[in-house]
């Protein structure tokens, strides 16, 4: 008894690892090691038996969370923009355009996952509509199956790191720091993914012609003046629509949370200009919508009874002297915890990660003097690999569920390696440069405004406070 006192902050830890193993869904598991181990310690009299009287002000600070707003209404835009027909008009518009060149299939890919990324912020969404409609059009004339695949479930990802993505919103609330500043971080380090994958196609058009032709000329039905027309009526409503939810973020005119509320009007608006929107698309976007909302939220109710007992017992102190002691500083504590986010990767989705391990990390990092954006973007753009992992990632289960049957599996998955490869380069590069994160975040930026017009009389932050923390101590009621 005397030990399991002691050591309760680690033996807490090894059993949430345990049973997570054995497979029982995150969110229960969180909070069922966090109540039985509370109950524990209070037994062990390591914590005071009013522990449990806080509960109630945690699950109210996760509801009252403004911020988390944006989670519903960015995967209601994407899921709406996928069924009214978006994805299908700028594939094939882009396709036309990139046709006579070798590879432009793949490079239409490529750009389409962008704007896909920049408009819907949903994984799923992406790589299943380019994988019903770009896959066997690439099959068809001839690419090779695992660079086509690759090409799709790595463009698809894209989503994770370009805005308005998910993981960046809930990256940014684990962290305490503002989304609009997160997605600016992030902004830099998406569009240079984005052209690394297209770099990787070049090359192999140049190493191995034969697996990524141009198309036919017979294929080529747009040319002249109807393809301009194409471009300009399929290009221009998601470029409005981009600037719409980001460029207000970033000009300061709405917070991220009213940009996707802004968002979902757009693309409501879009999906009824393309005689597209009926009651049935309706239903089941806002049915999808609610389930991702409601596991989003369970999982973070669950991190939070976990974090109460946790934190109770020094936990997060437990934490800090391991990763602080790591050999080689700043450096030693990146590569560690990539290492260590890459390898649970394989095994948790970026839900789980963030909710489980931000919070953990987050103060062990800032305390070694890294700024918390900069890690936030480096951890985003390592669990980007959560998704192409063989033979676990998502990604590659939804395209795998859209694929022809002529594909092949262990095409697809030894088509995600390279991608998953030039994912950790990029990761290596924001460590080694951190200007590509911090560079715009100057603190003249107009991101920031909405924050300093958000706090209440008396909050507003000074030099030495950050106002991103003030911002989600306020927003979120109860303390974390």
């Amino acid at each position: 008894m005397e030990f399991l006192a002691a050591n309760l902050a680690p033996v807490i830890f090894a059993s949430l690892v345990a049973f997570l193993l054995l497979g029982y869904p995150v969110a229960f598991a969180l909070a069922a090691n966090g109540i039985v181990f509370g109950l524990i310690g209070i037994a062990l009299g390591v914590l005071p038996i009013q522990l449990f009287q806080a509960l109630p002000d945690r699950v109210y600070g996760v509801m009252s969370n403004e911020t988390l707003l944006a989670v519903p209404f960015f995967t209601f835009m994407g899921l709406i923009l996928e069924r009214s027909g978006m994805a299908e008009d700028l594939l094939d518009t882009i396709g036309q355009l990139f046709g006579t060149v070798r590879g432009g299939l793949a490079y239409a890919v490529i750009v389409v996952g962008a704007m896909l990324a920049a408009t819907t912020g949903v994984v799923a969404a992406s790589v299943i509509s380019m994988g019903l409609i770009s896959l066997p059009i690439m099959q068809r004339y001839g690419y090779n199956m695992r660079l086509a695949s690759g090409v799709i479930a790595a463009s698809g990802t894209l989503a994770q790191i370009i805005p308005p993505s998910l993981v960046l919103i809930v990256m940014a609330d684990q962290l305490g720091k503002s989304v609009g500043d997160m997605y600016q971080g992030a902004m830099l380090p998406g569009l240079m993914l984005t052209g690394f994958y297209a770099v990787y196609v070049l090359l192999v058009t140049l190493i191995r012609p034969a697996w990524a032709p141009a198309l036919p000329p017979h294929a080529r039905t747009l040319r002249g003046g109807h393809l301009a027309l194409r471009a300009v009526t399929a290009l221009i409503p998601p470029l409005l629509l981009i600037f719409l939810v980001l460029g207000t973020i970033y000009l300061g005119i709405a917070t991220p949370t009213e940009g996707g509320a802004m968002g979902a009007c757009g693309a409501l608006i879009l999906a009824v200009a393309r005689r597209r929107l009926t009651v049935p698309l309706l239903r089941q976007a806002m049915e999808s919508t609610a389930r991702l909302t409601t596991f989003v939220v369970f999982i973070l109710i669950g991190a939070r009874l976990f974090s109460l007992t946790f934190y109770g017992v020094d936990g997060h102190v437990w934490v800090e002297h391991l990763l602080q002691h790591l050999p080689g500083g700043q450096t030693g504590f990146l590569i560690a915890v990539n290492l260590l986010v890459f390898l649970l990767a394989f095994f948790l989705d970026f839900f789980e990660l963030a909710f489980i391990l931000v919070p953990l990390l987050g103060p062990a990092a800032v305390k070694l003097g890294i700024d918390p954006i900069w890690f936030g973007v480096i951890l985003a753009v390592n669990m980007q690999t959560s998704f192409m992992h063989p033979p676990f990632g998502f990604a590659l289960f939804y395209l795998r569920s859209v694929a022809p049957p002529s594909v092949r599996s262990s095409d697809i998955y030894w088509g995600a390696v390279p991608f998953v490869l030039i994912q950790v380069l990029m990761v290596a590069l924001i460590i080694a440069f951190p200007k590509l994160v911090t560079g715009s975040l100057d603190r003249g930026n107009p991101v920031h405004a909405y924050r300093a017009a958000t706090f209440a009389p008396g909050e507003a932050p000074s030099e030495d406070d950050d106002p991103g923390r003030a911002f989600m101590r306020r927003m979120e009621g109860a303390g974390r």
